[in-house]
């Protein structure tokens, strides 16, 4: 159950779910015009909606599956079955979150431009990561100082 679901909401999934090819941005276009605000806008919203329904659809699953087993052993294995996927919603929820934080950006006109440096994120690497705050080199940066902190 989890492996399809996965396949359904990687960020990369989202623009088939969608049904939005790539971003093919224009020579002397700017970069995050309304147009590729809509673009990205419509991704996350597709995204969103997605991670939605499968957390209502865990709900459902966790019930319809809820047994009292008299084994303890059976009792003890769907107990951390649904410990698994109700971890995996949480992390859907926080995502959730994030996807709507990201649209408030679009919203404001305050999204593509890194937190950190204000450099451009970039079409590409959004459409990789939408919920994306800094543009690789500064995530890159980030990444090597939160190894050195935990080293």
């Amino acid at each position: 159950m989890e492996k399809e679901q996965n396949k359904k909401t990687s960020s990369l999934n989202v623009l088939a779910i969608a049904g939005l090819q790539p971003y093919q941005k224009k020579t002397d276009e700017e970069y995050m015009n309304e147009k590729q605000m809509l673009h990205f806008k419509k991704i996350l919203e597709t995204w969103k909606n997605q991670l939605t329904i499968e957390i209502n659809h865990t709900l459902l699953y966790i019930q319809d599956k809820s047994t009292n087993f008299p084994d303890p052993i059976d009792r003890a294995a769907q107990e951390e079955e649904f410990s698994l996927e109700l971890r995996n919603r949480d992390r859907s929820r926080k995502l959730i979150k994030k996807i709507q934080e990201t649209l408030k950006k679009i919203k404001d006109k305050d999204f593509g431009y890194c937190n950190s440096c204000a450099v451009e994120i970039g079409i590409r690497r959004l459409e990789a990561r939408p919920t994306a705050n800094l543009c690789i080199d500064c995530k890159t940066l980030a990444e090597i100082r939160e190894k050195q902190m935990a080293g």
